[in-house]
């Protein structure tokens, strides 16, 4: 079934929406969530949470054009969440690990930002992922955005450790040099 079509049984509030969401998506879903929280259960749980979020935001959200982004940057969140909620060190060191990588080249803009700052923080960041090439934006994104090990976008990309290590900081001084020529600026963190 085509994501219009799920759409549309969310919008008529048919509960097979639930069904082929999970059909469709609830393998990419789960993955998501177990490379944040390290834990098949509670990924299934994440997972299963994202369906309840999606029923709760569907209407008045019609995420056709980007439903599996939008699904998946629930499932995000949620692990997200359970990983600071649990306190666990050794399932959340991996967020602080990349937390702190994202601090070197993402700038500050304060919890008081305005909405519009953060709009535009986006679009900086998307535009420079889109200028370079899919290697270099499937690296960036399996590791800051599904959280993937370096190991394993190594094995995936048949390369180096090394290699990916090495693109990552890259791309990270490149992104921040291109911030700070738009006129971010950065506190004593990066």
């Amino acid at each position: 079934m085509d994501d219009n079509a799920i759409i549309e049984l969310f919008l008529a509030r048919d509960e097979s929406a639930i069904a082929m969401t999970a059909e469709k998506y609830g393998r990419s879903l789960r993955s998501i969530a177990r490379s944040v929280v390290r834990d098949e259960r509670e990924a299934e749980e994440c997972e299963n949470d994202t369906y309840l979020k999606a029923w709760n935001s569907i209407p008045p959200n019609e995420p056709r054009e980007h439903f599996f982004a939008y699904l998946g940057a629930i499932t995000r969140r949620l692990a997200l969440n359970c990983v600071r909620d649990s306190g666990r060190l050794r399932r959340g060191a991996t967020v602080v690990e990349l937390t702190k990588e994202m601090e070197e080249c993402i700038p500050d803009i304060g919890e008081a930002s305005e909405r519009a700052e953060l709009n535009e923080l986006k679009a900086e960041l998307n535009g420079y992922l889109a200028g370079v090439s899919e290697r270099k934006r499937s690296v960036f994104i399996r590791r800051y955005w599904y959280f993937e090990e370096i190991r394993t976008i190594a094995r995936e990309l048949k390369c180096s450790e090394s290699s990916v290590k090495t693109t990552l900081l890259r791309m990270r001084r490149e992104l921040k040099a291109i911030l700070i020529e738009k006129g971010y600026s950065f506190d004593e963190r990066g």
